[in-house]
């Protein structure tokens, strides 16, 4: 009976971890054990062992006999994480530039060319989709299972901030351009060159962030 469990608390966290990120489950707000057990037709036991992988993985808190409530994330730790993924993932360039096939950035080349249309439509959803198709590309070419793992963790932290940094002005041009800077290196195996142009675009994006934070403000106060 033991796997079936243990299939059953890992469907109750992928579907609590979607609630989370789609924002069903608000940050801050109050995850209700009882009312999810009648929910979702499950017992007390596969939702507490799900509630344990959701607190390990940062995106809830526990607090003693209070319960769990979902992660709210400040700008401090936003400014806390980037340098980390940036740190990871140009790493994960690195180790790319030097691992590629002839195959493999022929891959990326199809995925930088969807990117290009998404860009010059101003498909911001589609650019999104092929962003993110070119990060899980070049991490899984680094070949670490180790970066993989913590990259992943970090990544579902940055997602409940909910960001959408595309829209701050002129970034959507700005994000293409760097990208088109790490291809261009991992395409001629510049190791040195992918992992600095990475660690760019990920900083890049923090100050994107900042700056339409302020940007959002100046229109709410003006």
């Amino acid at each position: 009976m033991r796997p079936v469990l243990n299939s059953l608390h890992e469907d109750v966290a992928v579907r609590l971890r979607e609630r989370i990120f789609s924002g069903q489950l608000a940050p801050g707000s109050y995850v209700d054990e009882p009312a999810l057990c009648a929910e979702l037709s499950i017992s007390r036991t596969p939702l507490r062992e799900a509630l344990k992988v959701l607190t390990a993985e940062g995106l809830l808190r526990h607090e003693p006999r209070r319960g769990c409530f979902v992660s709210q994330i400040t700008e401090q730790d936003l400014d806390d994480i980037f340098p980390v993924i940036a740190l990871l993932e140009g790493r994960c360039a690195f180790e790319a530039a030097r691992n590629a096939t002839d195959a493999d950035l022929a891959a990326l080349e199809q995925l930088h060319d969807r990117l290009q249309r998404s860009a010059q439509a101003r498909q911001i959803n589609d650019y999104y989709d092929a962003n993110f198709a070119i990060h899980e590309a070049i991490i899984l070419l680094a070949n670490n299972r180790w970066l993989a793992q913590v990259i992943g963790d970090l990544r579902k932290i940055v997602k409940l901030a909910r960001l959408q940094q595309l829209h701050a002005p002129g970034r959507l041009d700005q994000s293409l351009a760097e990208h088109m800077a790490v291809y261009a290196a991992l395409k001629a195996h510049d190791a040195e060159g992918a992992e600095a142009a990475m660690r760019t675009h990920l900083t890049r994006q923090r100050v994107a962030l900042r700056d339409l934070a302020r940007h959002q403000t100046s229109r709410i106060l003006a």
